[in-house]
C-alpha cells in the first residue's frame, strides 16, 4: 500500500510506532522498521548521549529507516536536536511544543519533519513553520492527550493543511486504519498495540494489564490544570483524581507522578505506577511480534477497503 507519507519516508507500509516515553527504544523501533513501518526511538527526558546510542544500537539492528521522537518539553531537547543531525536521521516527530526553533537546522539536514498535534490551530502553524507532514493525534490516545477525538480532529486537520496527515489515537487494527484512511488520513500511528509487541521492553507485568484492559478501564487525569494525561486505572489513577478534586497544586500532583511511568514500564509495578494507554487497550488481546502486528494489520485494513470500493 503506497501512499504520500509511504513515498516520502521510504516505508512499505503506511503504519509509524508512535515515539513512547520509556517504551520506544532501539530494539522495538527497529523491529517496526524491519517489518515495514516506521520505527521510533522516543527522546522523552533522556540525556542526548543516551539517545546517539539508541540510534546506533538501532542500526546494529535494521538498515531500514527509522526515525526519533524528540519531545520538545525535554531539557535535553536542544542536545538531541543536534544528535539527530549528527546521526544522519532522516525522520523526526515531535510533540509538546513547537519545533521553530530547531525547524531550519533539521531542513538544512534534509531532515522530515512531523509535528504531533491536537488542534487544527497547530497544524496549521506547523504547515506554515515548514512541516513536512503532521501526525493529528486524537483523544482516546494514551499519554499526554488533547480534548478532540481522533474522528473529529484528522478531517478538519486534512481540509486545513496541504501537507500529508497521520491519525493517531484509538486506532490499533485494520478497521481503525480503513477509517483513517476513509477520513482522509495517509498513514496511522500506532502506540498501545506495539506496548505488547514481542521486542517491546516493557514488563510483561504492564503488557498483561493492557491485554486485560476493558473499553472503559482509562482514566484521564490532570485536566484540572491543563495537562490531561491517559492511563489505565489503578491505587496511583485513584490518589491523583481524589487530590485532584481537593484542588491540590500542579507541582503537587506532579510529585505524586514523579518517576512512576518508568516504575510501570521497567519494574512492573501496575498498581502504583502509571500504565499509560489508549482507550483501544480494550480492544488488544494477545502479544505478538511487530511483523505479525503490522501483517495483521495491513491484510485487514486492505480487504476492508477493497471491500468498500466494491460497494460503491
Amino acid at each position: 500500500m503506497q501512499t504520500e507519507i509511504t513515498k516520502l519516508l521510504g516505508i512499505e507500509y503506511p503504519i509509524i510506532q508512535g515515539g513512547m516515553a520509556w517504551v520506544a527504544e532501539h530494539h522495538l523501533a527497529a523491529a517496526v522498521s524491519a517489518a515495514g513501518g516506521l520505527g521510533l526511538i522516543g527522546g522523552a527526558n533522556a540525556p542526548a548521549e543516551v539517545i546517539r546510542n539508541e540510534i546506533r544500537e538501532a542500526r546494529k539492528l535494521t538498515d531500514k529507516p527509522f526515525g526519533v521522537n524528540v519531545m520538545l518539553m525535554s531539557p535535553h531537547a536542544e542536545e538531541i536536536a543536534k544528535v539527530v543531525v549528527e546521526e544522519g536521521i532522516k525522520v523526526v516527530t515531535t510533540g509538546a511544543g513547537s519545533p521553530e526553533k530547531y525547524m531550519q537546522m533539521w531542513k538544512e539536514a534534509g531532515i522530515v519533519v512531523i509535528p504531533v498535534v491536537a488542534s487544527v490551530a497547530l497544524a496549521r502553524r506547523m504547515e506554515r513553520s515548514g512541516a513536512d507532514a503532521i501526525v493529528a493525534e486524537g483523544t482516546e490516545s494514551g499519554g499526554h492527550i488533547g480534548e478532540a477525538t481522533t474522528m473529529t480532529l484528522v478531517p478538519q486537520v486534512v481540509d486545513a493543511v496541504n501537507i500529508p496527515v497521520i491519525a493517531a489515537g484509538g486506532i490499533a487494527d485494520g478497521r481503525g486504519m480503513a477509517a483513517a484512511l476513509m477520513l482522509g488520513a495517509k498513514a496511522v500511528q500506532i502506540g498501545t498495540r506495539f506496548v505488547v509487541a514481542n521486542e517491546s521492553i516493557v514488563h510483561e507485568n504492564y503488557k498483561d494489564r493492557v491485554v486485560a484492559a476493558k473499553d472503559i478501564d482509562s482514566a484521564v487525569t490532570g485536566r484540572s490544570h491543563g495537562h490531561p494525561v491517559r492511563s489505565l486505572r489503578n491505587a496511583m489513577t485513584r490518589e491523583y483524581g481524589k487530590l485532584e478534586a481537593e484542588g491540590k497544586s500542579f507541582e503537587e500532583l506532579e510529585y505524586l507522578t514523579l518517576g512512576t511511568l518508568r516504575k510501570a514500564v521497567m519494574e512492573g509495578d501496575v498498581v502504583n505506577g502509571t500504565v499509560m494507554a489508549g482507550q483501544i487497550a480494550g480492544l488488544i488481546n494477545k502479544k505478538q511480534s511487530s511483523k505479525e502486528i503490522i501483517d495483521e494489520i495491513m491484510s485487514e485494513a486492505t480487504n476492508l477497503l477493497k471491500n468498500a470500493g466494491s460497494l460503491v
